[in-house]
């Protein structure tokens, strides 16, 4: 009969202030070489501290660029509300400026009409259009200002009856053409019928047809059909 005793295996074990060591620096060479191979890749890739660098100074430049942009665009909003301001308070001005001229126009006429009246001139008796003036409102509108008068003594003058007719040349597709108002047998003939005394003033707005350039308007003051005065003007 024999005994057998079971083995016993001895192991070293470090004390765990050496162990703490140990591990620290495993780690410590852990991050090392991830830390290496991490520059490596960069620089494998063109991005070194170098190119670092000049990233975070594009970076900071396209801020500066946004921030400039920013700018420019308050100040391009603030200028053209200044010029808004600026045109609508000039507007009233030259809407004024522009009655004045036609006030002064219609005066002139006035004037020239009893200018006529004076002792001194012996003009013609009988119908004549004093003035014919035009202005373009549009590439096919034209508006027009006749100042007609009646000559004579007062005994001779009697109430006119009589029509406006426009003969309007213009310049369509390269070729001459005329248009003349009213058509005939129209509804609006009836608006260049007038009558008066002494002196009458016609006016309007003539609308021609899209692409035609307006060249000269020649009015004539008609009597039973009959052509009592006429005058022409280009523009």
């Amino acid at each position: 009969m024999s005994i057998s005793a079971p083995k016993m295996q001895i192991r070293s074990q470090l004390p765990l202030p050496i162990r703490f060591v140990f591990w620290v620096l495993v780690l410590a060479v852990a991050g090392a070489a991830a830390l290496w191979a991490y520059d490596m890749g960069r620089s494998f890739a063109g991005l070194g501290p170098t190119a670092n660098g000049q990233v975070d100074a594009l970076d900071t430049r396209v801020k500066q660029l946004e921030l400039d942009r920013e700018r420019l665009i308050s100040e391009l909003n603030a200028a053209a509300s200044e010029i808004n301001i600026e045109r609508a308070t000039q507007k009233p001005f030259q809407d004024q400026i522009k009655a004045l001229e036609l006030e002064n126009t219609k005066l002139k006429e006035d004037l020239s009409f009893f200018e006529s009246l004076l002792p001194t001139n012996t003009g013609a008796k009988g119908i004549s259009i004093q003035s014919l003036s035009l202005e373009l409102v549009n590439p096919n509108q034209v508006r027009y200002r006749i100042l007609v008068t009646q000559g004579g003594g007062k005994r001779d003058k009697r109430e006119f009856y009589g029509q406006l007719q426009l003969v309007v040349t213009v310049l369509q597709e390269g070729n001459s053409a005329m248009i003349t108002f009213p058509k005939d047998r129209t509804a609006d003939a009836e608006k260049y019928n007038f009558r008066f005394k002494h002196y009458q003033r016609l006016e309007g707005t003539l609308t021609l047809p899209a692409g035609a350039i307006i060249k000269s308007v020649q009015a004539k003051i008609l009597e039973r059909g009959q052509v009592r005065a006429q005058q022409s003007a280009s523009l």
